[in-house]
C-alpha cells in the first residue's frame, strides 16, 4: 500500500513538472477529453436524471406529510450538487475511464511499447500520463455541472408527476433558487477536480506498474478501479470537512 502511494505521489509530481509541455500534447489532450467528456454524456444524463428522480421520490412523500413539500426543490438541488453529483461522477469515471487508462497503459507496458518510447527518447509521463491527467481534470468538473442540471430536471419531473408529492415545476425551481447558490455548485465542482486527479493518477500508476502478461493487465484494471473508488470516498470525507469550514 505504501509503495503504491509513494509511486502515485512521485507520478503526480513528475506530471506537475511537465505541465508547461501541455501545449505540445494538445491533440492528445483533446482526444482524451472527447473520450472522457463527450462520450460519457449519455450515461451521465441517464444516471443524473434518475438520481434526481429518486431523491424527489424518497423525500417528497415524507415532506408532504409534514407540509414541507414546497422546500423539496431546495433539498433535492442542494444534496445533488454538493454531494451526489461529484461522488457519483467520480465513481462513474473511475469505472469507465480509469479502467480504460489502466488497460491501455498496462498493455503498452506488457508488450514493451513503453520501453520503445524510452529508446526513442520519449518520456512516457509526458506522452501518456500528462494528456490523460489534464483531460480528466477538465472534463470531470464539466460533467458534474451537466449532472447538476439534469439531476434537478429529473427531480422536478418526478415531483410534478407523482400524485403523492404534486409539486409543480415552477414551485420546485423557485425553492431550488432560494436554497442553492453558486457556492453550493462550486463545492461539488471543487470536489470533482480532486476526484479527477485521484482517478487519473491511480489509473496511470497501475498501468505503468503492470507486470505478467494479460493476467497482469486484468489485475491492474481491477486495482485501478477499486483503489480509485476507495480513495475518492476517503477524499470526499476530508474535502467535505475542509469546504464546510
Amino acid at each position: 500500500m505504501f509503495q503504491n502511494l509513494g509511486e502515485m505521489a512521485m507520478l503526480f509530481w513528475r506530471t506537475l513538472r511537465a505541465l508547461p509541455l501541455t501545449w505540445r500534447q494538445r491533440q492528445k489532450v483533446f482526444e482524451q477529453f472527447f473520450e472522457i467528456g463527450n462520450a460519457s454524456l449519455l450515461m451521465v444524463c441517464v444516471l443524473s436524471f434518475f438520481i434526481g428522480g429518486v431523491l424527489a421520490l424518497q423525500t417528497g412523500p415524507f415532506m408532504a406529510e409534514r407540509a414541507l413539500v414546497n422546500y423539496l426543490g431546495g433539498i433535492v438541488g442542494y444534496s445533488h450538487c454538493r454531494e451526489l453529483a461529484p461522488i457519483m461522477m467520480g465513481i462513474l469515471i473511475a469505472g469507465r475511464i480509469g479502467s480504460a487508462m489502466a488497460a491501455e497503459i498496462g498493455s503498452m507496458r506488457v508488450y514493451q511499447e513503453i520501453d520503445a518510447l524510452r529508446t526513442m527518447n520519449i518520456n512516457p509521463v509526458h506522452y501518456l500520463v500528462l494528456p490523460r491527467l489534464v483531460a480528466i481534470a477538465i472534463a470531470l468538473p464539466m460533467l458534474v455541472i451537466f449532472s447538476d442540471l439534469v439531476g434537478w430536471l429529473g427531480g422536478a419531473v418526478v415531483a410534478a408527476a407523482n400524485h403523492q408529492i404534486d409539486v409543480g415545476m415552477q414551485p420546485f425551481f423557485a425553492s431550488l433558487r432560494e436554497v442553492v447558490d453558486f457556492q453550493d455548485v462550486a463545492h461539488g465542482v471543487v470536489k470533482s477536480f480532486f476526484f479527477a486527479l485521484i482517478v487519473g493518477v491511480v489509473s496511470c500508476q497501475q498501468g505503468l506498474a503492470t507486470l505478467g502478461g494479460p493476467r497482469g493487465i486484468g489485475r491492474s484494471v481491477t486495482k485501478a478501479v477499486v483503489n480509485s473508488i476507495v480513495l475518492v470516498v476517503i477524499a470526499d470525507y476530508f474535502l467535505t470537512r475542509v469546504l464546510l469550514k
